[in-house]
């Protein structure tokens, strides 16, 4: 039985391209303060998938998920699909964090701190007991 891949999917190599190379204004805006190890020399990717979901952001040293909400996220339907994705995303580990486009725009060293605040969470739990 071999085991199945998670990340990346070859299967949706072309659509995570083609998001890539159409980013919204608000990702291409966060996109220039993480790329290169900007931020606190964390290596991000943009539009990368995790099982069948694409994420706008991912830090793997941190198994954080950035996720920027536009108008299409604000009715009842899209939020429900969000809450059941988050939700997916959680059972894996991951850490999933959003933020309003506007935000970004309006609000940027807040953002960054947002995403800050959420780096090395796992060295504040308890490590796990052993025998």
């Amino acid at each position: 039985m071999s085991k199945q891949r998670t990340h990346n999917k070859i299967e949706l190599q072309d659509y995570r391209q083609q998001l890539r190379k159409k980013l919204t204004p608000a990702e291409a805006y966060l996109w220039t303060q993480l790329k290169a190890r900007k931020l606190d020399n964390k290596r991000f990717t943009r539009q990368h998938s995790i099982g069948y979901y694409i994420v706008d952001f991912y830090c793997a040293s941190e198994k954080l998920i950035i996720e920027l909400d536009g108008q299409g996220h604000f009715n009842p339907e899209a939020q429900e699909y969000d809450r059941k994705r988050t939700e997916y995303l959680e059972t894996f580990g991951y850490k999933v964090i959003r933020f309003e486009n506007k935000m970004v725009f309006d609000y940027l060293p807040s953002v960054l701190m947002g995403i800050r605040e959420c780096f090395n969470k796992a060295l504040d739990q308890p490590p796990p007991f052993t025998e």
